[in-house]
């Protein structure tokens, strides 16, 4: 068996020149040097952005605690006590508690079904191939490209005709086609990247394609409803638009409407402080379930790039 010899040490007395090493590790310091520099660049771009973003959060809470001379005489300054008359008078008359039951049912009811129906669609896109599958997907991915701006009008008289002006119902239901482009979109990807073997595995046990679907594929994809849920929750949650179109009653005004109507109502009398108060209860349902979830959604972002 042929082997490689190791060549024997030169000696040192041998007069052959013997090449030197330069050990110092230039390139790696150096290299070290400019990825040290970089880091302190976006960190120091990471905590201005920060700062940026809550400072505005931090002062509309401080500033709802405050009272009306407060406010304009020393608006930077910590509350002198805590005045949660604000927050009352905002509930109560703003009648902001309305407008956060009507809000939750709408966003509920529209949430779930933009989750059921749009992981159905995506599923079928992703996993089946039929004839129009492709053009079906592109027309989804189309909805997204369409301004709301110009669906307005004749989107007003369908949902008049159909006798769902001014009621819950049917803001859900504009809620839920408003919302299926992108989640179909941000689905379809998702349920691409999962395994077909498990799949496969429950039709050669008998299972049909709704309990592989319900028991099986879409526990599997629960990182990615989470995140679409949350990106869902934040735009029907703060939607404006549509419900001052398609919402005209007094009585089922959702938050973004009753928040603009408490802006010019407290705005004439003065009360800045309830405007505040009623600001900082809007925003709160968001952030808190931003921050449950916030692992989820980055979990659901970031599972198409690890497999």
């Amino acid at each position: 068996m042929k082997t490689t010899e190791t060549p024997a040490p030169v000696p040192a007395d041998s007069g052959t020149p013997v090449a030197k090493t330069d050990t110092r590790g230039g390139p790696a310091r150096k290299e070290k040097k400019d990825g040290g520099v970089l880091n302190v660049f976006s960190h120091g771009m990471l905590i201005l952005w920060a700062f940026m973003v809550v400072m505005p959060l931090l002062w509309a809470v401080m500033t709802s605690f405050k009272d009306d001379s407060a406010i304009f005489n020393s608006p930077w300054a910590l509350p002198d006590k805590l005045h949660f008359d604000n927050w009352s008078r905002a509930w109560t008359d703003a009648n902001m508690s309305d407008y956060f039951l009507n809000t939750i049912l709408v966003v509920a009811g529209s949430l779930i079904g933009t989750l059921v129906l749009g992981s159905m669609a995506a599923y079928v896109l992703a996993r089946f191939d039929f004839p129009g599958n492709r053009f079906i997907y592109f027309l989804f991915i189309g909805g997204m490209s369409f301004p709301i701006m110009l669906a307005l009008v004749p989107l007003f008289y369908v949902v008049n005709n159909m006798g769902l002006l001014n009621t819950i119902h049917g803001l859900i239901l504009v809620y839920i086609a408003y919302s299926l482009p992108f989640t179909v979109f941000f689905l379809t990807a998702f349920f691409r990247t999962l395994p077909t073997s498990v799949a496969e595995a429950a039709f050669v046990d008998g299972a049909s394609h709704s309990r592989t679907f319900f028991q099986i594929m879409l526990p599997m994809a629960k990182p990615g409803l989470i995140s679409v849920g949350i990106f869902n929750f934040l735009g029907q949650w703060n939607q404006y638009m549509l419900p001052t179109v398609l919402n005209t009653d007094p009585d089922k005004r959702v938050l973004t409407q009753g928040l603009v109507q408490l802006a010019a109502s407290q705005g004439y009398k003065g009360d800045w402080s309830g405007l505040f108060a009623g600001l900082v209860m809007a925003m709160i349902p968001v952030l808190v379930a931003y921050i449950i979830f916030q692992r989820q959604v980055v979990a659901g972002l970031t599972a198409g790039a690890l497999k």
